[in-house]
């Protein structure tokens, strides 16, 4: 079995890119926001952005406050707020893996995606600037 070299200063870290899914049966979605973990940094947090007329624009009728609600209900738990509920109580790493798990709902992820950073914070930024804003 290959041992795998890290590069100086740099950790690897995990990610998917959280995907609002207005009407799960047409599969379409708009890029949300990102959630990222990063085990050696002791690191999991997300960030989202909800541009509304854009929001809009994918679909009209869409109900802000539900798609907020759900956001900060995933954020929560993310996070590890009390208000996240028993799996908010999780450690880190299973927290992950529930967060990016498939489901069939208005707030979806992406496949999870690795790397390697020095930061996982200015990643994190890095990462919603890229494939959100």
């Amino acid at each position: 079995m290959l041992k795998q070299r890290k590069m100086p200063g740099k950790e690897l870290f995990e990610y998917a890119v959280i995907r609002w899914v207005p009407r799960v049966e047409r599969e379409e979605f708009l890029n949300i926001g990102v959630v990222l973990y990063c085990r050696g940094q002791r690191f999991l947090d997300m960030q989202y952005h909800l541009p509304a007329e854009k929001l809009r624009s994918v679909f009209a009728a869409y109900d802000a406050e539900e798609l907020e609600r759900c956001v900060q209900a995933f954020q929560g738990i993310c996070r590890g707020e009390q208000a996240g509920g028993p799996i908010a109580a999780l450690p880190p790493a299973e927290r992950f893996r529930w967060l990016t798990a498939k489901r069939s709902t208005i707030v979806q992820v992406s496949a999870v995606h690795p790397g390697l950073c020095a930061d996982a914070r200015d990643m994190l930024d890095h990462l919603l600037d890229t494939l959100v804003l």
